[in-house]
């Protein structure tokens, strides 16, 4: 069994059941908590992170989930006077061009109090004290709108996002019909509840808290997302209830470093997102893949052989074309080792070899119902194996809907995993990837060879032929090839600016972001 299995490592998952009632079966929640959603982009993970780690910083929590493993409980706002007039305010444009200042003023709040929707006192007149003229106020609309993230994504206005310039930018997912709102989970699908969760168990937490605390300052952007608003209290309510199974986790840790010298690099406002956004997304890949291997028997290696783009195809394409097509399956390869796990315990049997077939199979249902709560409903042959395979079906079928698709989805949108150059999907990392890594990774500047060991102690990924040859059979290795697309890899660092050769025999990569030690 895997270190990080044993009981005292596990955060008991009891009381989930009542607050999650509808789930069934309860095996990929057990396994990665609940829950790890693909359809969330990198940016709306990290603003539903953000959401969260406000609304526990309000309550002065922020990052200290250490003696409540669950539930996460916490109060996001809503903020929908906010959202009317950026994403329900189609018209505002056309008002400002066609009317004088106190016409454009009534003609907008008449339209305004008749279109709003989700909010109990459709009034926007105090918006009139707030802003020199209409004019200037439409500008300020016009110009926020165009920071939504995503814009394109969504064209429901209560699922759009403002860019998260401070606090009062920052509201959950709402689905508004008329006076009716309730939460939305299409954007919002909970792993950004996860994540606030793996850095709170994180080594770094308490070194996080100040940094984390800088992102919520009122700044100038900030007071105009405000400025938009009126002074009266948001009807907040409790969310979350989100499970992540393991109270620590090397994953955790990891993250928190990499978060930790992003911080620590000072960089101007708002500048950290873009590296703390793709980190996020590839942490949280990392996560499910790793926890993943820890229940396959055959004791499965997670690494990445990254191809560095050649004019011609190479070895190391098909390595990695092989090696993304072993990863992508190792989480439905998990879910079957899981309920195999369960029929070999000694419960399971017991429950075969002391009783009739009849009552083995009503022993054995109950098994899976207390550990599972599955099946909530069983119309199959009353037998143990028609009941063991259904469930293997239902809980492959109901995976492949979401959790599958993690690895491929955000590794897609954060440059890791590519079909550039060929049809086939494999690990070919962006040039804004690997900026990240050095980012993270270096402080000043670090010898090429170390720069590339530490990308695999700390994240498997492979590029060249020293990493190759520990994670590679001798009949799938050729050191040439992988000298070849290391030498590729230094000329793309060279090339962004983050890397410098002072001889034949020394390249360093370099931080753009920190001075050289001298």
């Amino acid at each position: 069994m895997h270190e990080y299995l044993n009981s005292s490592n596990i955060v008991p998952n009891n009381s989930c059941r009542g607050d999650h009632p509808n789930i069934s079966p309860w095996l990929d929640e057990q396994i990665w908590g609940h829950r790890i959603w693909d359809n969330q982009s990198p940016w709306l993970l990290f603003l539903e992170f953000l959401t969260v780690a406000e609304a526990c910083l309000r309550e002065g929590k922020l990052f200290q989930e250490e003696s409540t493993n669950y539930p996460l409980l916490f109060q996001p706002y809503k903020r929908l006077y906010l959202r009317n007039i950026l994403f329900n305010n189609e018209f505002i444009g056309s008002i400002k061009r066609q009317h004088s200042n106190q016409e454009t003023w009534d003609t907008w709040i008449e339209r305004m109090n008749n279109q709003a929707q989700g909010i109990p006192i459709r009034d926007f007149s105090y918006l009139k004290n707030k802003f020199y003229s209409f004019r200037d106020f439409a500008t300020v609309v016009e110009m926020l709108q165009s920071t939504a993230v995503e814009g394109n994504r969504n064209r429901r206005w209560s699922s759009r996002f403002v860019f998260p310039f401070g606090p009062d930018g920052l509201y959950e997912d709402l689905n508004v019909k008329g006076s009716s709102v309730s939460r939305e989970y299409i954007n919002f699908g909970r792993t950004g509840e996860l994540l606030y969760l793996m850095l709170s168990r994180s080594k770094s937490a308490k070194v996080l808290r100040v940094p984390m605390e800088s992102l919520f300052h009122n700044n100038v952007l900030n007071q105009l997302l405000k400025s938009l608003q009126p002074n009266l209290s948001d009807d907040l309510q409790r969310r979350g209830q989100s499970y992540l199974p393991y109270i620590e986790h090397k994953c955790y840790d990891t993250l928190g470093e990499d978060w930790k010298s992003i911080f620590d690099l000072n960089l101007p406002e708002f500048d950290a997102y873009q590296y703390l956004v793709a980190l996020c997304a590839f942490h949280i890949m990392l996560y499910q893949l790793n926890t993943a291997s820890w229940f396959i028997p055959d004791g499965y290696k997670v690494y990445f052989i990254c191809e560095v783009i050649a004019p011609k195809k190479t070895l190391v394409r098909e390595l990695s074309i092989n090696n993304y097509q072993q990863n992508n399956l190792l989480t439905t390869r998990t879910v079957e080792a899981y309920i195999s796990r369960i029929s070999k315990s000694d419960n399971w049997q017991t429950a075969i070899e002391n009783s009739t077939a009849a009552a083995a199979f009503v022993k054995c249902k109950e098994i899976l119902q207390n550990e599972l709560w599955w099946p909530v409903s069983y119309e199959g042959q009353s037998n143990v194996t028609a009941l063991i395979s259904e469930l293997k079906e239902a809980a492959k079928k109901r995976h492949r809907q979401h959790a599958a698709n993690v690895h491929r989805t955000y590794g897609t949108a954060i440059g890791l995993i590519s079909r550039r150059s060929t049809n086939r999907l494999r690990y070919a990392p962006s040039d804004t990837f690997l900026k990240t890594l050095v980012v993270a990774n270096v402080k000043g500047h670090v010898e090429f060879s170390e720069f590339l060991t530490n990308l695999y102690n700390r994240y498997g990924l492979v590029f060249g032929e020293q990493e190759a040859s520990i994670v590679l059979t001798a009949a799938e290795f050729d050191q040439k090839v992988f000298q070849s697309n290391t030498e590729r890899l230094e000329q793309r660092l060279s090339s962004m600016g983050m890397l410098r050769r002072f001889s034949d025999a020394c390249a360093y990569v370099i931080n753009p972001f920190t001075k050289e030690e001298q």
